[in-house]
């Protein structure tokens, strides 16, 4: 009997813990992504165009769903990142067959996103939403349907992984050499790098940044270039 409530504890934080995980379920996202992206982060638009049943629905329940404070950083982060990618599928596939985003008017402008009632754009989650929770591996995980966007990886963000889905997106997004050239001396980097440039060095250099994640050590005089970006579709 003593034990007892020491192990009411226990289940109360078990409880809890379990209740706080469901605040929003990714699993239908995360079973569109297994089934319609590849390992390279290839997306087959078509397919998901053909049969868009499931992503309706996953993206319905943002209608009514959405974070506050009870949730935590990471929960929070897996929603914002999960709906950006999305409804940016979303976007092209309303529009598809189309070769670039950019073919489309204004798309991160739109304001065709509901979340609860109102409606927000692609640009609003990413720049006044995202980029405000002081993580810069965000850059990392949100994809704008483009060649030389980050990989759209192949499975839900979700907040008991987020760590490590973040870290693997950013190493994989630099070691990948048509995104990212990297030498102890000479870097050639993603625009993302220039275009976000103050993301990355909020807590200090861009190249202390780069060696949390590089498979090389870059020196800290290492002479930096920035790559054209390929906007084709992602397919």
């Amino acid at each position: 009997m003593k034990y007892a409530p020491l192990t009411l504890i226990f289940a109360f934080i078990f409880t809890t813990a379990t209740l706080r995980a469901q605040h929003f379920d990714h699993a239908r996202w995360d079973a569109i992504l297994r089934a319609h992206v590849s390992e390279q982060g290839q997306v087959d638009y078509k397919a998901i165009k053909a049969n868009e049943t499931d992503l309706t629905s996953y993206l319905n329940a943002f209608k009514t769903t959405q974070p506050n404070a009870d949730w935590t950083k990471n929960e929070t982060l897996a929603y914002w990142i999960n709906a950006y990618n999305a409804f940016t599928i979303k976007l092209i596939i309303d529009n598809y067959p189309i070769k670039s985003i950019k073919d489309i008017h204004q798309p991160w402008d739109e304001k065709f996103i509901q979340i609860g009632g109102e409606f927000l754009s692609l640009n609003h989650i990413e720049h006044n939403i995202l980029r405000k929770m002081n993580e810069p591996r965000i850059h990392f995980a949100i994809v704008c349907a483009s060649y030389s966007c980050p990989k759209l990886l192949n499975d839900a963000f979700t907040a008991s992984h987020l760590e490590t889905q973040l870290t693997k997106a950013t190493r994989d997004f630099l070691a990948n050499s048509e995104r990212n050239n990297l030498s102890e001396s000479n870097i050639e980097l993603s625009k993302i790098f220039k275009w976000f440039a103050k993301d990355f060095t909020e807590n200090g250099t861009l190249i202390y940044f780069l060696n949390q994640y590089s498979e090389i050590t870059i020196s800290a005089n290492a002479k930096k270039s920035f790559k054209d970006y390929n906007w084709n579709l992602n397919e």
